[in-house]
C-alpha cells in the first residue's frame, strides 16, 4: 500500500495524548502481506507510539475529503483522575443483581 493512501487514511486523526495531527512521517509500515498491513504510528509531537493492524487491505479504498466530506470532531481529552473516580463510584453503587440488565444472549459469551 502506498504512503499516499495511508496519509489520506490518517488525515484528520490525532494523537490521543497530546492532540497533535498525524502526518505522513508519523506512519511506519512494519509488515505487509496480502490483505494484511501492520503499522506503527508515532506522534511527531510527544512520541507516543500506537500499533495498528489493518486486515482486508486488498479492498481498501480511500476517498478524498471533497468526495464525501466528513465531520471531523476535536480530539477528545485524555481520561482524567476524576473520570476514573466517577467510574469507580458508579460501579461501586451498582446493586448486587446488576447482571439482570445484560441481555441473556450476551451472558453466555
Amino acid at each position: 500500500m502506498d504512503k499516499a493512501k495511508l496519509k489520506k487514511l490518517f488525515s484528520g486523526l490525532c494523537c490521543s495524548v497530546c492532540g497533535h495531527d498525524f502526518d505522513e512521517d508519523a506512519i511506519f509500515i512494519k509488515r505487509e502481506e496480502k490483505n494484511l498491513l501492520v503499522l506503527q504510528v508515532i506522534c511527531p509531537e510527544c512520541g507516543k507510539s500506537f500499533g495498528l493492524a489493518l486486515l482486508g487491505t486488498g479492498a481498501l479504498s480511500v476517498k478524498d475529503k471533497e468526495d464525501d466530506p466528513l465531520e471531523i470532531q476535536p480530539c477528545p481529552l485524555p481520561i482524567s483522575y476524576d473520570d476514573v473516580l466517577d467510574a469507580h463510584n458508579f460501579i461501586d453503587k451498582l446493586e448486587k443483581d446488576w447482571t439482570k440488565f445484560i441481555p441473556d444472549e450476551l451472558k453466555n459469551n
